[in-house]
């Protein structure tokens, strides 16, 4: 990265009031906690507990962690080489977004007692939601739409399960190919930057033997209905051979509402295997690779850091650069891969990314400010579209690699 980079694109707070990161702040967040208080009957210390984050939330400062925070003390120290010193008694609005993102979901498992000890103790306090929309009927339809991928043709089934991936919890979108740019009326492609055949030419069909094996490491996002495509992507490509071993990267402990955990993988696989018909197939595979090793599943406290991915310890570090291709998935990710800044949109997404050690690839939705890599007339034609949330509403997406 240019060591001009924090004068030409500051890192994003949330200050400013009326600005996206601001209103996550001051209305999202005081919402998720009203909401976990509601889904659980906490004892009083714990609705306490809940309740002065609540009251931090509207007015208070960032606080350390409390001494009971981490029995271990490990997560304690990490915190403060996080940046917990530099921020702690500062006003929740004036560090960086994306920090004080993160130590709100860090305070808020402290406040419901997911560390312990007591009886609260790795209750993930988002589960309930969770669990709520992966047995959505919406669920059902999805995964029924599976089996009438078999009839098409094997790059269009492909490309359907990579748009299913991309696009979350809309992943009917992909699998319906015939109108690329329909959500928009033509005024502009849903998605903004499509590098998929750099994807592709990265993970060939099938893959040789000529070219050793290929590692296809996978940053995953949500859980729930978000999760179900990306665990069917890897199993697809599995199949194919275009990938001989998956690597899945997913949160440690509960993150962002709906971020993915172990747990939450073990609940996706067992929702695909109950599907029946081409769905459980595919979660069989899953299920068969993660037994024999072809897939493996981490959880590096580095997923849970406020800090961008440029930040990242050795271990991860070696873990990518020995990928074929790190594919991120989701907005928060992307907030990590390139810096949570106000880049100028034709911001090279092959500059931002020059760090990474290895092939990268971005799948997001766009859910926030950040963005890189448009060309001028995309972003052209974005500004003059008359969608004033083309960036935080959920309404475009993109796919970029950087080999």
């Amino acid at each position: 990265m240019p060591d001009t980079a924090s004068e030409s694109a500051p890192v994003i707070l949330g200050n400013e009031p009326g600005s996206f990161p601001h209103g996550v702040l001051a209305e999202r967040h005081p919402a998720i906690v009203r909401q976990v208080r509601d889904a659980f009957p906490h004892d009083p210390a714990r609705r306490e507990a809940l309740d002065a984050l609540l009251a931090s939330c509207a007015d208070g400062v960032i606080e350390p962690l409390p001494a009971d925070a981490d029995p271990t003390g490990r997560d304690r120290d990490r915190w403060a080489a996080w940046g917990m010193d530099a921020y702690a008694g500062r006003s929740w609005y004036d560090v960086p977004w994306l920090w004080a993102e993160s130590h709100f979901y860090r305070r808020l498992l402290d406040a419901v007692g997911y560390f312990g000890p007591g009886p609260w103790q790795g209750v993930d306090p988002f589960r309930p939601a969770k669990l709520t929309e992966l047995d959505a009927p919406e669920t059902d339809e999805e995964l029924a739409a599976l089996d009438g991928l078999d009839r098409v043709p094997a790059g269009e089934r492909t490309r359907a399960l990579l748009h299913g991936s991309l696009w979350g919890n809309r992943a009917d979108l992909g699998f319906r190919l015939s109108d690329r740019g329909a959500d928009t009326a033509g005024k502009v492609d849903a998605l903004v930057a499509d590098d998929s055949d750099t994807l592709w030419s990265l993970l060939p069909h099938p893959a040789t033997a000529a070219a050793g094996p290929t590692t296809l490491c996978l940053v995953a996002d949500n859980a729930g209905r978000e999760l179900v495509p990306d665990l069917l992507l890897v199993s697809h490509l599995l199949a194919e051979g275009r990938v001989d071993r998956a690597v899945l990267h997913v949160k440690p402990y509960p993150y962002y509402v709906s971020d993915a955990t172990p747990g939450d993988v073990l609940d996706a696989l067992r929702r695909l295997r109950a599907a029946g018909g081409a769905a459980a197939a595919y979660g069989d595979l899953l299920w068969t690779a993660l037994a024999d090793g072809r897939v493996t599943v981490r959880a590096h406290p580095f997923s849970c850091a406020p800090l961008p991915y440029a930040d990242m310890p050795g271990d991860l570090r070696e873990d990518f650069a020995a990928a074929t291709v790190t594919v991120l998935k989701g907005d928060l990710n992307y907030r990590r891969l390139v810096g949570d800044r106000w880049w100028p949109p034709t911001t090279s997404f092959a500059d931002a990314t020059a760090y990474f050690p290895g092939p990268v690839a971005a799948l997001r939705t766009l859910k926030s400010d950040v963005i890189t890599g448009l060309s001028a007339a995309t972003e052209a034609a974005l500004e003059a579209s008359g969608e004033p949330r083309w960036r935080t509403g959920g309404t475009h997406a993109l796919i970029q690699v950087r080999r």
